[in-house]
């Protein structure tokens, strides 16, 4: 149910210049969403919600996007610094770190977001890796090849 309204909050302040919780509520409302100013005061927060100015003189709630390119770079150099080698076993991608470091560097991928990867086990020095296809295994060993080169 939160879900639903929080996408429809997102539609909502794409498609119209809603300047005011009780504006944003009233037209949950009229979507068919039962909220209290309260829901809707907990939903702006939840969703990083910023009012910027519209140009009239007024100001509109507005998604802004996080910044996360500095973060895909962190998570590539844990990469590099963790990084041995890696091989493929049908769907499974199996990749050899430095000694303490596999959780480090399964979590940098997880973090990553591929989404030919399904989820990873990491042990000291060793992750593996279950992949959606073989041909996403040739894939995510593509990705992680160019990371390491840059």
């Amino acid at each position: 149910m939160k879900k639903g309204r929080h996408g429809k909050i997102t539609e909502l302040i794409e498609n119209y210049d809603i300047e005011t919780q009780d504006e944003l509520a009233e037209r949950l409302r009229d979507a068919g969403f039962q909220v209290t100013q309260a829901t809707v005061s907990r939903d702006i927060r939840e969703l990083k919600l910023s009012k910027i100015p519209t140009g009239s003189g007024k100001q509109k709630y507005v998604v802004l996007k996080q910044d996360d390119r500095h973060l895909g770079e962190k998570y590539i150099r844990v990469l590099r610094d963790g990084f041995v080698s890696m091989d493929m076993a049908q769907n499974i991608l199996v990749i050899k770190t430095v000694s303490g470091m596999a959780m480090a560097v399964a979590a940098a991928v997880d973090a990553m977001k591929m989404r030919e990867i399904v989820g990873s086990i990491a042990g000291d020095d060793t992750i593996m890796m279950a992949v959606r296809t073989v041909e996403d295994t040739k894939t995510v060993m593509d990705k992680i090849q160019k990371m390491l080169e840059l």
